[in-house]
């Protein structure tokens, strides 16, 4: 079946079967290989992206849920060549220890700053769900608050 999505700004038609993981569809017919698999069941987090500006875990989510829509990946997250603030947050509070997790992260974290732009701790607690196995929480934690610093244009 044919389904037409905006994926990082560009149309594109996909014809797959309507119950495939919008994950599978971004990895393996868009060759988008930012957005990660981590368990399939969405529990992780590390296939997080934006349907319509929501995060979503993408490995639960069917293609035929995201017909007509607009979807993010985190290689559609900076715009014009600038770093996103979460991006650019991520970068200064050196975060990454394996990296695989953090595409997810980073994508929740800028879906939490459009809702929260300046989020508490517990904010960030009861928000930003996603598992790292290599606990880098503490850094996430640090960054997060940098980029609603960012965002916001404050460079305190």
């Amino acid at each position: 079946m044919k389904f037409n999505i905006k994926i990082n700004g560009k149309a594109e038609v996909v014809d797959v079967d309507g119950n495939t993981p919008l994950l599978w569809v971004i990895r393996d017919v868009l060759d988008l290989k930012g957005t990660k698999f981590g368990c399939g069941k969405a529990a992780c987090g590390a296939c997080t992206l934006h349907v319509d500006k929501v995060a979503i875990r993408s490995c639960s989510y069917p293609v035929k849920f995201a017909d007509g829509k607009e979807i993010t990946t985190i290689e559609g997250l900076s715009q014009g060549g600038e770093l996103h603030p979460v991006q650019q947050a991520w970068k200064e509070e050196i975060v990454p220890q394996c990296g695989y997790c953090q595409p997810g992260f980073m994508m929740a974290t800028a879906a939490l700053l459009e809702r929260i732009p300046h989020p508490t701790n517990e904010d960030i607690d009861n928000n930003i769900v996603n598992v790292c196995r290599c606990a880098t929480y503490y850094r996430m934690r640090k960054a997060i608050h940098r980029a609603a610093e960012i965002k916001s244009g404050s460079n305190s």
